[in-house]
């Protein structure tokens, strides 16, 4: 969403002097940015000239660039409004989902329940859509997928019976329910029986990012009909239509809980505005960086890492831990995204590292000494060529790794962006 957003901060960034003429010019980029991010004119109009207000304002603690950057940030994050939040406050807490033909229900049901089983939670999914056509048996290969138990029968009464006998087992409660192509009699008739044999302490819209504006309507129907608390956006990860959702959610009233920002199960984020609008203006997000490490390694060795990541300061046993990490965190390139400075570095179009490449990586570099991988200058051609032969690769296998290496290492030296990281201090991000 917003893609350009990035290139207009680094256009502040880069620029020697900040006038009026290159402030309208910015101002312009950023009202083309949100119109073709699905964003409503008249908002767009208003943001502007709330900019504008907020430079005259001249505030003393912040330099011409700063102001402006602080300017357009502070006016991102009132766009998209509060997140919303799930608190499981009871237990079982039972989640229904709703949603229309095509937003990703089934997908999310499982994506949340991974999330919560990794919070420790024992969770159970409840199969109750027999309108969609293997829909439930989707649901049972999702619940497979992440060993959690799935309850669908084929009459929505036999899976509320198992339900029923079963309630105190688990801590929460997901039902993936019905969708149509529009929300008609029939759908809300049938979520309300769902209401009433279920009785839901939570219930989620799940919306598709790409239908843009659209999302407010959807939302109003929504809340009106149902009382939903809050909306999970999916399909984040690839239109730019995604922002105008976020904030056609944000004028409807109701907050958004959760992003949808991958295909893979765990590519499902609390939605933080401030979070989010720092990643996509290039300030990166290491808050949400942090938290997937902590999942994956203790608090403290994901902040020691982080740190020494962004200092340039990593050899390839370095990497090698990396690749396993970024295993179970996802993309490099959405990691990369999430450290401060480095999304606005001159980097190679894809710096994403596909699961196969990652684990031919890890094969060569076991077949390395401790030696070669804590000094990757010692990799001469005599190493390269037995490196290969231990690991069943090609010395191209090799060098590429090396060349991977490389690229990293430069784009990550000295990227602790003294000004940047300054900004971020003053703007309460560091």
């Amino acid at each position: 969403m917003f893609d350009g957003v990035k290139g207009i901060f680094k256009k502040i960034f880069r620029a020697g002097y900040v006038d009026e003429k290159l402030l309208e010019e910015i101002i312009r980029d950023l009202q083309r940015e949100l119109i073709s991010s699905d964003v409503d004119v008249k908002l767009v109009s208003q943001i502007s000239k709330n900019i504008r207000e907020n430079i005259l304002k001249k505030r003393k603690e912040f330099s011409k660039k700063e102001q402006i950057v602080k300017a357009i940030y502070d006016e991102l994050v009132n766009l998209l409004g509060e997140g919303g939040k799930i608190d499981i406050s009871k237990k079982p807490y039972k989640i229904l989902l709703v949603g229309l033909f095509g937003s990703g229900k089934t997908t999310t049901s499982a994506k949340l329940a991974a999330l919560y089983k990794k919070k420790g939670y024992k969770v159970l999914l409840l199969g109750v859509d027999t309108f969609r056509p293997a829909a439930q048996e989707q649901l049972k290969q999702l619940g497979e997928k992440i060993s959690v138990p799935v309850y669908a029968e084929k009459k929505m009464k036999d899976t509320f019976k198992l339900f029923e006998k079963d309630t105190k087992k688990y801590d929460v409660i997901i039902t993936d329910s019905a969708g149509r192509d529009a929300l008609d009699k029939s759908l809300i008739k049938e979520i309300k029986e769902i209401n009433k044999k279920f009785k839901p302490d939570n219930t989620q819209l799940v919306l598709s990012g790409d239908i843009g504006q659209n999302a407010r309507k959807q939302a109003e129907e929504f809340h009106k009909n149902l009382a939903i608390k809050g909306v999970i956006v999916t399909k984040l990860d690839g239109t730019a239509k995604g922002g105008g959702a976020l904030v056609a959610c944000s004028i409807s009233g109701v907050k958004v809980s959760y992003v949808g920002v991958g295909e893979k199960i765990t590519d499902l984020e609390e939605f933080h505005p401030t979070r989010f609008i720092s990643r996509i203006t290039g300030m990166g997000d290491l808050e949400t960086l942090l938290e997937k490490a902590g999942e994956i390694i203790d608090e403290e060795k994901a902040e020691k890492d982080a740190k020494k990541f962004m200092s340039g300061d990593i050899n390839l046993l370095d990497l090698y831990e990396q690749l396993g990490n970024l295993e179970q965190m996802g993309s490099l390139d959405k990691v990369m995204n999430m450290i401060p400075g480095l999304s606005m570095a001159k980097l190679p179009k894809k710096m994403d590292v596909e699961e196969e490449k990652m684990k031919k990586f890890r094969n060569v570099m076991d077949s390395m000494t401790k030696e070669e991988l804590e000094n990757p200058k010692l990799l001469n051609a005599s190493r390269v060529k037995r490196i290969a032969k231990g690991a069943g690769a090609t010395e191209s296998n090799v060098r590429a790794l090396i060349k991977q290496y490389n690229t990293m290492k430069k784009a990550v030296k000295g990227l602790g962006n003294k000004k940047l990281m300054k900004m971020m201090k003053r703007f309460g991000l560091g």
